[in-house]
């Protein structure tokens, strides 16, 4: 792991802290790598289920891709195949919840959409500045916030390259929630609480089945769902969950 990249747990959430604030948590390749190390560890962790991803210090969440070091690629094709930092995000198979604490431009704004559920601080803003450099983003901007805030506001946020604030992205659903800066991880960590303490298999199918809606047919989504949804109840879980609604007592699920 890098020292830019911090992991905890926190009973059943796991906890990714990009740490490099002095730099407004902007990525490097080494970063991208250990994001991957800590995905792949949770990925395998039975004892994980949500993950909170989030940035060190009151200005940023992450500022995107380090400027510095896109000049160290040999050719345009090695960065094309980089270590992507949202590509490790993407593989995530638990729930997750992006924290966003200040600016998430650029890469940062990628990554905080490869997350299934968003929450903003107060001080949050969100851009695609890429434009303003030469080039447009290449982690999922321009599918993930057609989707998110619709293809007009979508058009506008990648071809001006300008920030909306976080009651703007509220208000266009680029996040589910506003709060105090002082509340964003507490806010986060009960949120997170909440889906660990939901039948685990069943919220990781939940997350297949949204990813899947985005691409299939309507009749093709539903089609995969119901057979998601018939894997779900022939689960230990699922059997655990209909007990506990005859038994009038709380579920205690063990992700079987």
């Amino acid at each position: 792991m890098s020292e830019n990249i911090l992991v905890e747990r926190d009973g059943f959430t796991g906890i990714i802290t990009i740490n490099r604030p002095e730099k407004l948590n902007a990525m490097t390749p080494d970063m991208a790598g250990a994001l991957v190390e800590a995905v792949d560890a949770f990925n395998s962790d039975d004892g994980i289920r949500c993950v909170v991803l989030t940035g060190a210090g009151d200005r940023s969440f992450c500022a995107g891709s380090d400027i510095r070091t896109l000049d160290d690629y040999d050719t345009a094709w090695d960065f094309r195949n980089r270590p992507d930092y949202c590509d490790a995000i993407r593989a995530l198979l638990k729930p997750s919840i992006a924290a966003v604490n200040g600016y998430a431009f650029g890469g940062g704004l990628e990554t905080a959409m490869t997350c299934d559920i968003r929450i903003a601080s107060e001080n949050a803003s969100f851009a695609a500045p890429e434009i303003k450099l030469g080039w447009i983003g290449g982690g999922g901007m321009a599918v993930n916030l057609a989707h998110a805030v619709g293809p007009s506001n979508a058009a506008l946020m990648i071809m001006t390259g300008d920030p909306i604030d976080a009651a703007t992205a509220e208000r266009w659903g680029l996040v589910s929630r506003v709060v105090p800066r002082a509340d964003l991880l507490t806010e986060a960590g009960r949120l997170a609480a909440t889906i660990a303490s939901r039948a685990p298999i069943a919220a990781e199918t939940a997350k297949l089945n949204l990813r899947a809606a985005w691409e299939m047919s309507i009749a093709g989504a539903i089609a995969y769902e119901r057979d998601l949804q018939s894997i779900c109840f022939a689960t230990a879980d699922a059997l655990e969950g209909r007990t506990a609604f005859k038994e009038k007592r709380p579920a205690v699920f063990r992700r079987r």
